[in-house]
């Protein structure tokens, strides 16, 4: 069960995507949602504060945190009461973004986020960067479509992989509640090492031991990207949620992704729920 979501919020208007997701889900799992926002740097360069003096120097701060960590509280709150939330936390912290997300979610059970927009300035692939520093699943709320009956027809991507055996984990109170569920394995190569005789089988039959019933599709990639198949394959089950393991590792001032999970991180059309 998930008795405990955060939500990485911020004073945009389509930070009320994660929100409303995150309070569908509290009312399902009767779940405490803690709201944060990571508020920028509040330090005034040096020069500039002696340049305006104290009043002005308030003044900043006043615009460039205090404000915004209002608004966003504001959003947060009044879309907790909309869902009928009973039990919310609302938290601001100071630090890099991704970082600070992620230390706070090693106490909760599933982090809610939205999908960077490539539209935005601020493209910096936050989803990611939490994703690959979080040590719990992310559920992705893409920034456009309808968000309608998340979780009621679920795309598995399978490939035997720890982060895909991680994911189906972490899904698993999702996975029990939805009406349908497809386990997809793109090329399986029947091995020892990886999918057993009937790929997708094995994992089959460990969810339904958890009570899921679950239908499995091996499939041919014909060299399309696999991020590209699991996607289309989303669109042909008429799937409203995808969950899968999340590839790739932190370098110095870079992320780097396995193909799929970029893929399906920059393009998705419905959520994602992701672990690595």
């Amino acid at each position: 069960m998930y008795k405990t979501l955060l939500v990485p919020v911020d004073e945009r208007p389509r930070t009320l995507r994660a929100i409303e997701l995150a309070g569908r889900l509290a009312g399902e799992f009767n779940s405490h949602v803690i709201g944060l926002y990571v508020q920028p740097d509040p330090n005034i360069p040096l020069m500039t504060s002696l340049e305006v003096g104290e009043k002005l120097q308030e003044e900043l701060r006043d615009r460039l945190i205090r404000e915004p960590t209002a608004r966003a509280k504001a959003q947060f709150e009044t879309g907790m009461k909309a869902a009928g939330v009973a039990t919310t936390e609302w938290r601001a912290a100071q630090g890099e973004r991704a970082h600070t997300v992620a230390l706070h979610a090693r106490y909760a059970d599933l982090v809610v986020i939205n999908q960077t927009d490539p539209g935005e300035a601020d493209a910096s692939h936050f989803a990611a960067a939490v994703l690959m520093a979080l040590g719990r699943p992310a559920l992705v709320v893409p920034y456009t479509g309808a968000l309608k009956n998340v979780g009621r027809k679920v795309l598995v991507a399978w490939d035997a992989g720890r982060e895909a055996a991680r994911a189906v984990t972490d899904a698993l109170p999702l996975l029990r509640r939805a009406d349908k569920v497809v386990i997809m394995a793109v090329d399986p190569r029947v091995s020892a090492k990886a999918h057993g005789e009937a790929p997708g089988a094995d994992i089959a039959v460990f969810l339904a031991r958890h009570g899921v019933k679950a239908e499995v599709a091996p499939t041919v990639s014909a060299g399309v990207d696999v991020g590209n198949v699991i996607l289309s394959t989303a669109s042909d089950e008429d799937a409203d949620l995808i969950v899968m393991g999340a590839y790739g590792h932190s370098r110095v001032r870079e992320i780097v992704l396995g193909s799929a999970t970029r893929t399906v991180l920059e393009s998705m059309t419905v959520p994602v729920l992701m672990s690595h």
